[in-house]
């Protein structure tokens, strides 16, 4: 096991990308954009980095974990083959926008390796799930309520990022409270405690 706490490095590391990134979003997406919940873990991550919160860093890595993974599926099997098998990702493909501005979305792939790290670093907190399930309930309601319909954030208008009609937009809107965490962060809440456990001597 490597010593306790976290590197200067990575913190003013990630600090300055936050920075960079941030800056570059509010000007180009406004905003909204922030209240995506990917986004709110890069200021989360940042706070918890600088902190040394394993229960804060604990929550965004279920935040960002299995996302993470996927959203990296989409975006490689849409580069080789050019079909979304999950979707969400069309964006990254959008010459509309510069490509530089595309590539920053790669901190989709940047999130889970930093909050793992700091995870592996401090430790895992089981209360991060109930953490990131309130912040989650918190967030979605509000998302529906202050943002414009067609940015879909959150996927609160219908998901991988299309608009659903099929049911009452209410209740689709608990159906997606309900399924986020049931489907995103519990599978990898189960599996970073078997991991924890097999660690343990």
């Amino acid at each position: 096991m490597p010593p306790p706490g976290l590197p200067l490095w990575l913190k003013l590391t990630f600090t300055l990308w936050v920075v960079i990134w941030a800056t570059t979003y509010a000007r180009v997406l406004g905003w909204q954009n922030f209240l995506w919940l990917c986004d709110l873990a890069s200021f989360l991550i940042l706070v918890a980095l600088w902190t040394e919160s394993r229960l804060l860093i604990s929550a965004q890595w279920l935040a960002v974990a299995l996302v993470g993974v996927l959203w990296a599926v989409d975006v490689a099997v849409a580069f080789a083959t050019g079909v979304h098998p999950i979707g969400g990702t069309e964006y990254m493909f959008n010459d509309a926008r510069p490509l530089a501005f595309r590539l920053l979305s790669l901190f989709h792939l940047v999130l889970p390796l930093v909050a793992g790290y700091g995870v592996w670093r401090l430790g895992y907190d089981r209360r991060g799930l109930g953490w990131q399930v309130a912040l989650t309930w918190l967030v979605i309601p509000l998302s529906y309520v202050v943002t414009d319909a067609e940015r879909n954030i959150n996927w609160v208008q219908g998901p991988f990022g299309q608009p659903q009609t099929t049911l009452d937009p209410l209740v689709y809107l608990v159906g997606l409270m309900l399924a986020w965490p049931l489907v995103v962060y519990l599978p990898v809440h189960l599996a970073t405690l078997a991991l924890r456990r097999r660690r343990r001597p």
